[in-house]
């Protein structure tokens, strides 16, 4: 019996042993809506590669309908095994990369196939060889003996041997049987989702992160004023303390502050109350301290001319400005502080100045927005999947940064389970609300939610952002799904008290979405 098999019945027991109006509510609400899978709004961005396993192209590809099992032959007019699935790259053909580290033992053209790379791995969770095929290559760029790395061109994308057009035939094989590449990349942490990838490495003095966390603060850009004749001071010790405590709490580079201290003061040397009425280190307007300043030295009161109250007040007008946001939520957020380009690009010279440094934030950009609340919900037969998969994976390992089959973090938990349903969401817990907010989804009042939910609070990330998300499976008894932490790792969880206790807390429903249905044909 399979993983999710073995645990089917008890989720369908979860499901339907609920209180009796939840049972009803789970089954008549979601019926009727079982034809109605509304196509998936995507967001900007790449998805990081943060896992052993990754998709064979790094720019946006098609996923065609030409997928593994019986297909009819657009050549040969008849129906046969087809060995793989094809994908296409968009906007053109695009170099073929390398799904993992392994070894190639076949670079030549083969009879249908035409120019063809085998690449032997080591499945580290089985211990199997496992071999993945890129078959009608227009040239290839490794021979046969060579070891690759994940990521590592080895050929172009084209239309060799028995094949209609450019494109890509992507196999896996295990024990030379092939078997469908879509379940075994999913499983394996790198769902054939169609979206562009990018590298991803962990921010400075972070060993690692939730999987995607992190970017680099973008550079100046132009028009620029007083970086061009005003070089960049030194930092007085005591105030340099104060931008790293800031920095820490609110998980921002100490050096964006110290931009901004710089522009604004030059780290207090000015004092003054500027011409506008502005105060403080940080030169914050009374209406906005009001709205913004908070205690940054633990006496109790926010005060606009206490300068560790002013630096911690800075760090909470950014991230709640959006800062964490992908490259262009930084250059947002300054432009929130002072409503002018020049600022924003003296800041980030200053920035750079002193070390530049990383974002712990998602680049996936979404627009904002407040959810789509006429979607219909998920159907009963996609909830019970999503759940049933969720809870075949209690006793896996929590390791930050990882993406399955055994070990996982709070998002790409999230981020699986409901892959198994044909919806790709993002891979961060903050990118995931935003991606509902964009239309994907509404929130929810916690008294009205349902088995599937999304549930959402800050965590590591600092007060400001969303840090972990969970899957709501009995809202009686406010039980959870969730990738936990590592004490716990994939466990039953609970999110009675967060709403009091968290800065953030809100539960999201995904709609009755589905981008796997729609795929274009290749």
């Amino acid at each position: 019996m399979s993983k999710i098999a073995a645990v089917l019945v008890p989720v369908m027991v979860v499901l339907f042993g609920l209180p009796m109006a939840i049972a009803l509510l789970v089954m008549t609400v979601t019926a009727p809506a079982a034809a109605e899978q509304l196509r998936t709004i995507a967001c900007g961005g790449a998805t990081p590669i943060t896992g052993s396993w990754r998709p064979p192209f790094a720019q946006a590809y098609v996923v065609g309908r030409r997928g593994f099992g019986e297909e009819f032959h657009p050549i040969y007019h008849e129906w046969r095994m087809h060995t793989g699935q094809d994908l296409v790259s968009q906007p053109g053909p695009a170099p073929v990369v390398a799904i993992g580290a392994g070894r190639v033992v076949f670079a030549a053209a083969r009879a249908g196939y035409g120019n063809v790379v085998d690449v032997e791995h080591i499945d580290t969770t089985t211990q199997q060889a496992v071999v993945s095929r890129y078959a009608h290559l227009a040239s290839l760029d490794v021979s046969v003996g060579a070891q690759v790395a994940g990521g590592q061109q080895l050929g172009v994308e084209g239309s060799t041997g028995t094949s209609t057009g450019n494109h890509l035939h992507f196999e896996i094989r295990i024990g030379d049987t092939p078997v469908d590449p879509v379940p075994w990349m999913l499983a394996h942490g790198a769902p054939l989702n169609g979206q562009a990838t990018t590298d991803w490495t962990p921010p400075p003095g972070e060993s690692v992160a939730e999987g995607g966390v992190g970017f680099p603060l973008p550079p100046p850009g132009t028009p620029r004023q007083a970086s061009l004749r005003t070089p960049a001071a030194p930092i007085p010790p005591d105030i340099r303390r104060l931008y790293a405590a800031a920095a820490d709490r609110y998980k921002i580079p100490w050096t964006l502050l110290a931009g901004i201290g710089m522009e604004e003061t030059a780290h207090g040397r000015l004092t003054a109350t500027s011409s506008s009425g502005a105060r403080g280190l940080m030169q914050f307007m009374p209406d906005t301290w009001a709205a913004m300043g908070v205690d940054g030295d633990g006496d109790g009161r926010s005060d606009i001319t206490n300068d560790a109250d002013s630096v911690m007040s800075a760090a909470n007008y950014l991230t709640r400005s959006g800062v964490d946001k992908g490259p262009s939520g930084v250059r947002s957020a300054l432009f929130a502080y002072n409503h002018a380009d020049w600022y924003v690009n003296d800041v980030l010279f200053y920035a750079a100045t002193y070390g530049g440094g990383t974002v712990l934030g998602s680049a996936t950009e979404c627009d904002a927005g407040v959810g789509n609340p006429d979607l219909p919900p998920l159907t009963s037969d996609r909830l019970r999947v999503l759940l049933g998969w969720a809870s075949s994976q209690v006793g896996d390992r929590y390791v930050m940064g990882a993406s399955g089959p055994d070990a996982w973090d709070c998002s790409s938990f999230t981020q699986t389970a409901f892959a198994q349903i044909g919806v790709t969401t993002p891979r961060t817990a903050a990118a995931q609300r935003d991606w509902l907010a964009a239309g994907n989804g509404f929130r929810v009042d916690p008294v009205h939610a349902r088995p599937g939910d999304l549930v959402f609070y800050d965590s590591y990330l600092g007060p400001n952002v969303i840090g972990h998300v969970a899957i709501v499976l009995d809202p009686a008894a406010q039980s959870t799904l969730e990738a936990m932490d590592p004490q716990h790792g994939v466990t039953h969880g609970s999110y009675a008290g967060k709403a009091a206790t968290k800065t953030i807390f809100e539960i999201w429903r995904v709609g009755n979405i589905a981008d796997g249905a729609l795929r274009p044909a290749a």
